[in-house]
Protein backbone atom coordinates (compact mmCIF):
# COMPACT_ATOMS: atom_id res chain seq x y z
CA UNK A 1 0.00 0.00 0.00
CA UNK A 2 1.66 3.07 -1.09
CA UNK A 3 -0.27 5.53 0.48
CA UNK A 4 0.04 6.58 4.58
CA UNK A 5 -2.80 5.33 6.27
CA UNK A 6 -3.27 8.75 8.11
CA UNK A 7 -5.08 9.83 4.76
CA UNK A 8 -7.89 7.42 5.19
CA UNK A 9 -8.00 6.70 8.62
CA UNK A 10 -7.63 8.00 12.35
CA UNK A 11 -6.01 5.18 14.63
CA UNK A 12 -7.64 4.46 18.23
CA UNK A 13 -7.43 2.59 20.98
CA UNK A 14 -10.06 1.46 23.61
CA UNK A 15 -8.88 2.82 27.19
CA UNK A 16 -10.59 0.37 29.20
CA UNK A 17 -9.60 -2.93 27.47
CA UNK A 18 -6.22 -1.42 27.08
CA UNK A 19 -6.32 -0.79 31.08
CA UNK A 20 -8.35 -2.56 33.01
CA UNK A 21 -7.02 -1.02 36.01
CA UNK A 22 -8.23 2.19 34.90
CA UNK A 23 -12.15 1.68 35.65
CA UNK A 24 -10.75 1.50 39.38
CA UNK A 25 -8.78 4.90 40.05
CA UNK A 26 -9.03 8.54 39.14
CA UNK A 27 -5.40 8.73 39.05
CA UNK A 28 -4.98 5.54 37.32
CA UNK A 29 -7.26 6.68 34.73
CA UNK A 30 -5.77 10.10 33.86
CA UNK A 31 -2.26 8.44 33.91
CA UNK A 32 -3.28 6.10 31.39
CA UNK A 33 -5.36 8.47 29.30
CA UNK A 34 -1.88 10.73 29.01
CA UNK A 35 -0.20 7.60 28.44
CA UNK A 36 -2.00 6.77 25.02
CA UNK A 37 -2.27 11.02 24.63
CA UNK A 38 1.72 10.65 24.67
CA UNK A 39 1.94 7.81 21.50
CA UNK A 40 1.75 9.46 18.30
CA UNK A 41 0.65 6.40 17.05
CA UNK A 42 -3.04 7.08 17.90
CA UNK A 43 -4.94 10.14 17.25
CA UNK A 44 -8.13 9.00 18.93
CA UNK A 45 -8.86 7.52 22.06
CA UNK A 46 -12.44 5.38 23.73
CA UNK A 47 -13.08 6.18 26.98
CA UNK A 48 -15.85 5.01 29.31
CA UNK A 49 -16.54 7.35 31.95
CA UNK A 50 -14.19 7.54 34.75
CA UNK A 51 -14.93 6.10 38.41
CA UNK A 52 -15.80 8.98 39.92
CA UNK A 53 -17.61 12.32 38.55
CA UNK A 54 -15.95 15.90 37.92
CA UNK A 55 -13.47 14.70 35.88
CA UNK A 56 -14.31 15.77 32.25
CA UNK A 57 -12.02 19.15 32.48
CA UNK A 58 -8.96 17.72 33.01
CA UNK A 59 -9.83 14.55 30.36
CA UNK A 60 -11.23 17.47 27.85
CA UNK A 61 -7.33 18.76 28.82
CA UNK A 62 -5.89 15.90 27.84
CA UNK A 63 -7.42 15.19 24.51
CA UNK A 64 -6.72 19.40 23.36
CA UNK A 65 -2.86 18.87 24.19
CA UNK A 66 -2.17 15.51 22.21
CA UNK A 67 -4.95 16.34 19.81
CA UNK A 68 -6.39 13.57 20.47
CA UNK A 69 -10.23 12.90 19.16
CA UNK A 70 -12.56 11.72 22.05
CA UNK A 71 -14.88 8.61 21.27
CA UNK A 72 -17.46 7.61 24.57
CA UNK A 73 -17.33 3.86 25.36
CA UNK A 74 -21.28 3.27 26.59
CA UNK A 75 -20.64 -0.73 26.70
CA UNK A 76 -18.47 -1.08 29.75
CA UNK A 77 -21.30 0.74 31.72
CA UNK A 78 -24.55 -0.83 30.16
CA UNK A 79 -22.48 -4.24 30.92
CA UNK A 80 -21.62 -3.29 34.70
CA UNK A 81 -24.92 -2.57 35.61
CA UNK A 82 -26.62 -5.07 33.20
CA UNK A 83 -28.79 -2.30 31.69
CA UNK A 84 -31.26 -4.00 28.38
CA UNK A 85 -32.25 -0.99 25.79
CA UNK A 86 -34.26 -3.65 24.77
CA UNK A 87 -36.14 -4.61 27.65
CA UNK A 88 -39.82 -5.58 27.58
CA UNK A 89 -40.68 -4.26 30.90
CA UNK A 90 -40.57 -0.57 30.19
CA UNK A 91 -39.70 0.30 33.54
CA UNK A 92 -36.62 -1.41 32.87
CA UNK A 93 -36.05 -0.56 29.16
CA UNK A 94 -36.50 3.94 30.65
CA UNK A 95 -33.82 3.21 33.38
CA UNK A 96 -31.66 1.32 30.28
CA UNK A 97 -32.02 4.76 28.20
CA UNK A 98 -31.56 7.05 31.28
CA UNK A 99 -28.15 5.89 32.47
CA UNK A 100 -26.83 5.98 28.55
CA UNK A 101 -28.51 9.64 28.58
CA UNK A 102 -25.81 10.36 31.55
CA UNK A 103 -23.37 8.88 29.30
CA UNK A 104 -24.07 11.52 26.76
CA UNK A 105 -23.87 14.16 29.38
CA UNK A 106 -20.44 12.75 30.09
CA UNK A 107 -19.94 12.85 26.30
CA UNK A 108 -20.92 16.17 25.83
CA UNK A 109 -19.08 17.33 28.49
CA UNK A 110 -15.24 16.35 27.03
CA UNK A 111 -16.68 17.20 23.64
CA UNK A 112 -16.70 13.58 22.13
CA UNK A 113 -17.94 13.11 18.71
CA UNK A 114 -19.56 9.83 19.09
CA UNK A 115 -20.98 7.39 21.81
CA UNK A 116 -21.30 3.75 21.29
CA UNK A 117 -23.55 1.64 22.78
CA UNK A 118 -24.61 -2.25 22.53
CA UNK A 119 -28.09 -4.49 22.95
CA UNK A 120 -29.24 -5.95 25.86
CA UNK A 121 -29.48 -9.85 26.06
CA UNK A 122 -31.05 -11.58 23.17
CA UNK A 123 -34.90 -13.07 25.00
CA UNK A 124 -35.10 -16.09 22.63
CA UNK A 125 -36.70 -16.32 19.37
CA UNK A 126 -40.17 -16.11 20.47
CA UNK A 127 -39.86 -12.48 21.80
CA UNK A 128 -37.00 -11.03 19.23
CA UNK A 129 -39.32 -8.94 17.53
CA UNK A 130 -40.85 -7.11 20.15
CA UNK A 131 -37.37 -7.00 21.75
CA UNK A 132 -35.80 -5.30 18.38
CA UNK A 133 -39.10 -2.54 18.39
CA UNK A 134 -37.83 -1.99 22.19
CA UNK A 135 -34.62 -1.29 21.22
CA UNK A 136 -35.40 0.64 18.19
CA UNK A 137 -37.68 3.06 20.57
CA UNK A 138 -34.80 2.90 23.01
CA UNK A 139 -31.88 4.41 20.72
CA UNK A 140 -34.37 7.23 18.92
CA UNK A 141 -34.95 8.51 22.52
CA UNK A 142 -31.01 8.22 23.24
CA UNK A 143 -29.97 9.69 19.54
CA UNK A 144 -32.85 12.79 20.05
CA UNK A 145 -31.05 13.59 23.42
CA UNK A 146 -27.51 13.42 22.61
CA UNK A 147 -28.69 15.80 19.62
CA UNK A 148 -30.42 18.15 21.67
CA UNK A 149 -27.29 18.23 24.28
CA UNK A 150 -24.77 18.63 22.02
CA UNK A 151 -26.60 21.28 19.61
CA UNK A 152 -24.50 21.85 16.53
CA UNK A 153 -21.67 19.26 17.93
CA UNK A 154 -23.96 16.86 16.33
CA UNK A 155 -23.11 14.03 19.12
CA UNK A 156 -23.88 10.53 17.14
CA UNK A 157 -25.15 7.33 19.03
CA UNK A 158 -23.80 3.61 17.63
CA UNK A 159 -24.77 0.75 18.26
CA UNK A 160 -22.24 -2.19 17.84
CA UNK A 161 -23.20 -5.96 17.48
CA UNK A 162 -21.49 -8.57 19.81
CA UNK A 163 -22.58 -12.42 19.84
CA UNK A 164 -25.43 -14.12 20.71
CA UNK A 165 -24.40 -17.50 21.88
CA UNK A 166 -20.97 -17.06 22.83
CA UNK A 167 -20.04 -14.72 25.63
CA UNK A 168 -22.41 -11.23 25.91
CA UNK A 169 -25.18 -13.00 24.03
CA UNK A 170 -26.88 -9.60 22.90
CA UNK A 171 -29.89 -9.09 20.80
CA UNK A 172 -27.73 -7.51 18.56
CA UNK A 173 -26.34 -9.54 17.36
CA UNK A 174 -26.15 -10.85 13.32
CA UNK A 175 -25.15 -7.29 11.02
CA UNK A 176 -28.28 -8.12 9.53
CA UNK A 177 -30.24 -7.44 12.01
CA UNK A 178 -28.26 -4.58 13.22
CA UNK A 179 -28.83 -3.04 9.65
CA UNK A 180 -32.54 -3.99 9.86
CA UNK A 181 -32.62 -1.63 13.26
CA UNK A 182 -30.64 1.34 12.16
CA UNK A 183 -33.43 1.50 9.11
CA UNK A 184 -35.61 1.87 11.77
CA UNK A 185 -34.17 4.05 13.84
CA UNK A 186 -32.68 6.32 11.11
CA UNK A 187 -36.29 7.29 10.28
CA UNK A 188 -36.76 9.10 13.40
CA UNK A 189 -32.86 10.36 13.85
CA UNK A 190 -30.55 10.97 11.26
CA UNK A 191 -27.29 11.40 14.56
CA UNK A 192 -27.45 7.00 14.12
CA UNK A 193 -25.04 4.54 13.01
CA UNK A 194 -23.59 0.68 13.15
CA UNK A 195 -20.20 -0.28 14.72
CA UNK A 196 -18.44 -3.58 13.70
CA UNK A 197 -15.44 -4.96 15.65
CA UNK A 198 -13.28 -7.53 13.92
CA UNK A 199 -13.23 -9.77 16.96
CA UNK A 200 -17.08 -10.46 17.37
CA UNK A 201 -17.13 -11.70 13.78
CA UNK A 202 -15.81 -14.94 14.48
CA UNK A 203 -18.02 -15.41 17.31
CA UNK A 204 -21.10 -14.52 15.21
CA UNK A 205 -20.30 -16.58 11.94
CA UNK A 206 -19.71 -13.46 9.63
CA UNK A 207 -17.29 -12.85 7.78
CA UNK A 208 -15.55 -9.37 6.87
CA UNK A 209 -17.78 -9.42 3.51
CA UNK A 210 -20.83 -10.75 5.07
CA UNK A 211 -20.85 -8.19 7.92
CA UNK A 212 -20.09 -5.09 5.88
CA UNK A 213 -22.25 -5.82 2.59
CA UNK A 214 -25.49 -6.51 5.27
CA UNK A 215 -24.81 -3.26 7.56
CA UNK A 216 -23.88 -1.62 4.18
CA UNK A 217 -23.90 2.46 5.15
CA UNK A 218 -25.09 2.50 8.39
CA UNK A 219 -21.45 1.82 9.29
CA UNK A 220 -19.92 4.47 11.27
CA UNK A 221 -17.56 3.40 13.69
CA UNK A 222 -14.68 0.17 13.52
CA UNK A 223 -12.67 -1.75 15.90
CA UNK A 224 -10.40 -4.60 15.44
CA UNK A 225 -9.29 -7.49 18.20
CA UNK A 226 -8.98 -10.83 18.66
CA UNK A 227 -11.08 -13.76 20.11
CA UNK A 228 -10.67 -17.11 21.41
CA UNK A 229 -13.45 -19.52 20.35
CA UNK A 230 -12.93 -23.00 20.01
CA UNK A 231 -11.51 -24.09 23.99
CA UNK A 232 -13.36 -23.08 26.77
CA UNK A 233 -10.41 -23.61 28.77
CA UNK A 234 -8.42 -20.85 27.36
CA UNK A 235 -8.01 -17.71 29.68
CA UNK A 236 -8.77 -15.49 26.50
CA UNK A 237 -11.87 -17.57 25.76
CA UNK A 238 -15.08 -15.57 24.47
CA UNK A 239 -15.29 -12.20 23.86
CA UNK A 240 -12.14 -11.12 25.83
CA UNK A 241 -10.11 -9.37 23.58
CA UNK A 242 -6.89 -11.32 24.40
CA UNK A 243 -3.82 -9.98 21.59
CA UNK A 244 -3.35 -10.52 18.49
CA UNK A 245 -1.37 -13.44 17.35
CA UNK A 246 -1.98 -15.43 20.77
CA UNK A 247 -2.38 -19.62 20.61
CA UNK A 248 -5.91 -20.17 19.83
CA UNK A 249 -6.61 -17.27 18.51
CA UNK A 250 -8.99 -16.09 15.86
CA UNK A 251 -6.44 -12.77 14.40
CA UNK A 252 -3.58 -12.07 13.67
CA UNK A 253 -2.36 -10.11 11.29
CA UNK A 254 -3.82 -11.96 7.74
CA UNK A 255 -6.83 -11.44 9.30
CA UNK A 256 -6.29 -7.71 10.29
CA UNK A 257 -4.95 -7.24 6.12
CA UNK A 258 -8.04 -9.04 5.29
CA UNK A 259 -9.98 -6.35 7.65
CA UNK A 260 -8.70 -3.79 6.19
CA UNK A 261 -9.02 -4.71 2.58
CA UNK A 262 -12.40 -5.39 3.06
CA UNK A 263 -12.84 -1.80 4.68
CA UNK A 264 -11.12 0.01 1.63
CA UNK A 265 -13.43 -1.82 -0.72
CA UNK A 266 -16.48 -1.20 1.37
CA UNK A 267 -16.09 2.14 0.97
CA UNK A 268 -15.66 2.74 4.56
CA UNK A 269 -12.59 5.29 4.30
CA UNK A 270 -15.01 7.49 1.80
CA UNK A 271 -17.78 8.50 3.04
CA UNK A 272 -18.62 10.86 5.83
CA UNK A 273 -17.80 9.79 9.58
CA UNK A 274 -18.43 11.08 13.04
CA UNK A 275 -14.67 11.89 13.79
CA UNK A 276 -14.16 13.79 10.62
CA UNK A 277 -11.46 11.01 9.06
CA UNK A 278 -12.73 7.50 9.79
CA UNK A 279 -11.74 5.76 12.54
CA UNK A 280 -10.67 2.18 13.28
CA UNK A 281 -9.61 1.86 16.96
CA UNK A 282 -7.92 -1.72 18.13
CA UNK A 283 -9.54 -3.50 21.42
CA UNK A 284 -6.95 -5.56 23.31
CA UNK A 285 -7.14 -6.67 26.61
CA UNK A 286 -3.94 -8.10 28.68
CA UNK A 287 -4.49 -11.86 29.59
CA UNK A 288 -3.46 -12.40 33.11
CA UNK A 289 0.52 -11.98 33.88
CA UNK A 290 1.02 -9.65 30.69
CA UNK A 291 1.57 -5.64 30.27
CA UNK A 292 -0.56 -2.88 28.96
CA UNK A 293 2.47 -1.43 27.68
CA UNK A 294 3.40 -5.14 25.69
CA UNK A 295 -0.05 -5.40 24.40
CA UNK A 296 -0.38 -2.32 23.17
CA UNK A 297 3.20 -2.55 21.05
CA UNK A 298 1.52 -5.99 19.96
CA UNK A 299 -1.31 -3.60 18.01
CA UNK A 300 1.62 -1.91 16.71
CA UNK A 301 3.33 -4.31 14.65
CA UNK A 302 0.53 -6.09 13.93
CA UNK A 303 -1.14 -3.39 12.43
CA UNK A 304 2.59 -1.76 10.59
CA UNK A 305 2.65 -5.55 9.23
CA UNK A 306 -0.82 -6.18 7.67
CA UNK A 307 -0.88 -2.65 6.12
CA UNK A 308 2.66 -3.21 4.61
CA UNK A 309 0.57 -6.32 3.06
CA UNK A 310 -2.13 -4.52 1.33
Amino acid sequence: MRDFYQERMKLGLVHSMAFPEAAKSDAVYLDTLERIASDEFFSAVEIAPPPTEGLEGQVRSIAEAGHLTLVVAGQPGILAAKLDLNSLDEEQRGLAVTQVKETVDFACGISARLVAVMSGPDPGAANRSQAKKALAKSLVEVCEYAKAQSGDSALTISLETFDRSIDKKSLIGPSQEAAEVAAEVKQSAANFGISLDLSHLPLLSETPADALTAVGENLIHVHAGNCVMKDKSHPGYGDLHPPFGIPGGENDVEELRHWLEALIYSGYFGRPSPTVTPLVSFEVKPLPGQSSDVVVANVKRTFWEAWARL
